[in-house]
């Protein structure tokens, strides 16, 4: 019924981005053009790209792909959301705390920031608050939301950051241990080098800024809760695991912030499991932690994954409400 975690874009900007680019724009189209092979289909395809490209991810065109499928499968809210370092405004809050040293990780990530950062908060935030009273008139309930990326020692700053907008939910959200965007793709060989001490101690460093963004109490919900096992780098000890999923989920009910069952991970990465696994998730359920759910979809196509599943998995586990936003306030929707 809602998805609460849904992009518009994301780079870097690359031929694989433009096909993937080009799928999500057959999936709505799929009786446009000529046979798939021919010239005709190739100048089609083009055609839309270019179309796609000028107008931008904040396009009512783009927008409607999103309001299409949001229609089709029935959603009753949808929260679009931009990375914060999506925006231009924010550069010094990330160049100060990325490792952007002329290394080759460095390097790698200084590609990456200048690639992804892109645009303008102004025009994301009016983009979207324009967007709710056409959405609106379609039966559907659509949220401006922003996920930030929590680094320790930088609440101020990100605070200021935010300060202003009027957001109906501000996700938290770690992507960066010490400064290492660990689910880079260019940046994954790092984890190739760890042994299993190594790397059991850079998943607590992970879990330990996970609990700190938790107990800032900056934020209306907390996003992917394990998605350090990105790339299916996986800790064996249970014991060290469920120590943490006890101390996080503590820290949730002790702040009394949301956290998400995310599909993103499920259907777009090698660990091929929803954001909390499990065990995690079983852990969480125990301690009466609050939930909404989320496709983490990065493209219109994607929108709702999963997430009529995951309602029904909270369900059959007993959890009796999932929980909405509007202006920063949260409300109860039963399932």
């Amino acid at each position: 019924m809602i998805d609460y975690h849904v992009h518009l874009e994301e780079g870097p900007y690359s031929f694989r981005w433009l096909e993937r680019t080009s799928q999500a724009i057959r999936f709505f189209n799929e009786d446009e053009g000529s046979a798939k092979g021919s010239k005709a289909f190739i100048e089609l395809q083009m055609k839309q790209l270019s179309q796609r490209l000028q107008s931008g991810c904040y396009s009512e065109e783009w927008l409607d792909l999103y309001l299409q499928q949001a229609k089709k499968l029935g959603l009753r809210e949808v929260g679009i959301v931009d990375h914060l370092y999506r925006f231009k405004e924010t550069r010094a809050y990330f160049e100060r705390y990325m490792q952007l040293d002329n290394n080759e990780v460095g390097r790698a990530q200084r590609y990456w920031l200048d690639s992804v950062m892109t645009e303008s908060m102004d025009d994301f935030v009016s983009a979207i608050n324009q967007a709710k009273e056409k959405w609106s008139r379609h039966g559907i309930s659509l949220k401006l939301g922003i996920e930030a990326d929590y680094f320790v020692g930088g609440e101020e700053e990100l605070t200021s950051l935010l300060e202003g907008y009027p957001w109906d939910y501000v996700i938290g959200s770690v992507h960066f241990v010490d400064g290492w965007g660990f689910d880079n793709p260019q940046t994954q060989y790092i984890f190739e080098d760890m042994d299993d001490a190594t790397l059991q101690e850079n998943f607590a460093q992970f879990f330990a800024t996970v609990e700190k963004m938790i107990l800032s109490n900056m934020f209306d919900f907390v996003a992917h809760l394990d998605n350090f096992k990105v790339f299916d780098y996986q800790v064996k000890n249970t014991a060290f695991l469920d120590s943490w999923y006890e101390r996080i989920a503590k820290a949730l009910v002790t702040t009394q912030t949301v956290t998400e069952i995310n599909a993103g991970l499920y259907y777009r990465y090698p660990v091929k499991e929803m954001c909390p696994g499990p065990r995690f998730l079983q852990i969480l359920i125990k301690h009466d932690v609050s939930f909404t759910v989320s496709s983490d979809a990065h493209f219109p196509d994607d929108l709702g994954k999963y997430t009529f599943d995951n309602v029904n998995l909270l369900k059959s586990l007993g959890v009796q409400s999932i929980v909405g936003f509007e202006q920063r306030m949260r409300k109860l929707i039963k399932i």
